[in-house]
């Protein structure tokens, strides 16, 4: 009898085995984090620069000439940059959450590029004050176009596991608001203001906050974390 059990278990396991064989697909290796990065800051580019063709319509005016707005377009260029690579980066398993500090350094570029048209306004007050209709814009602008550029990170990291899923959402974020940022200065219609900086902040803030909670759950629905 025994011959004959063995037998039997050795002719399931490899049927098991077959079965098991025969289902699995082959698996696309995920490309490198700068890679990823740079993909989704072209993509970024071009719409946001379709959207911010599409807003510009609207009477903004080129302001690169201020040399305060085009130092922040710079850093919060490089913030995009740095952050998006930071995001891959992390929705590897296994990568150091010390990652998230990237973005660190331009962010601080970037806001110390915007402050400078405060300290200008406040040490030499001039008359190109924005008005509520103006400030709206800019806040619409910066919600908008991260729409698209959000729902396109998120897809990316997707492909990905991360074990920390809201902290890469969340450097997802930082990323989108970025280039949304850096899109919106070279067509902002005034001077750096601190009632303009604080509505930029504010909207940086809620892309930021939505990525990190809205995006973390989807990113990290497969990992089975929140």
């Amino acid at each position: 009898m025994m011959p004959e059990r063995v037998g039997c278990s050795l002719s399931r396991h490899e049927q098991l085995v077959e079965d098991l064989a025969g289902d699995l697909e082959p698996v696309r290796p995920l490309p490198a984090p700068g890679l990823r990065a740079a993909l989704w800051l072209g993509s970024a580019l071009l719409i946001g620069l379709g959207l911010a063709a599409w807003f510009g319509t609207g009477g903004f005016m080129l302001r690169m000439r201020v040399p305060d707005l085009a130092l922040a377009a710079v850093g919060a260029l490089l913030t995009a940059a740095a952050a998006a690579f930071a995001a891959f980066a992390t929705s590897v398993p296994g990568r150091s959450a010390g990652w998230a500090f990237l973005p660190v350094p331009p962010l601080a570029l970037w806001i110390g590029a915007s402050g400078l048209g405060c300290l200008r306004e406040w040490v030499a007050p001039g008359s190109d004050i924005p008005g509520a209709h103006t400030v709206t814009g800019c806040f619409s602008f910066l919600i908008c176009v991260s729409v698209p550029l959000s729902a396109l990170i998120v897809v990316m990291l997707r492909r990905a596991c991360p074990l920390r899923p809201n902290l890469t959402a969340a450097l997802g974020g930082l990323a989108v608001a970025a280039a949304a940022a850096a899109l919106l200065m070279p067509v902002h219609p005034h001077d750096a203001t601190a009632t303009d900086l604080l509505i930029h902040a504010a909207a940086v803030a809620i892309v930021i906050a939505l990525n990190g909670l809205a995006g973390g759950r989807l990113i990290g629905r497969d990992a089975g974390t929140g």
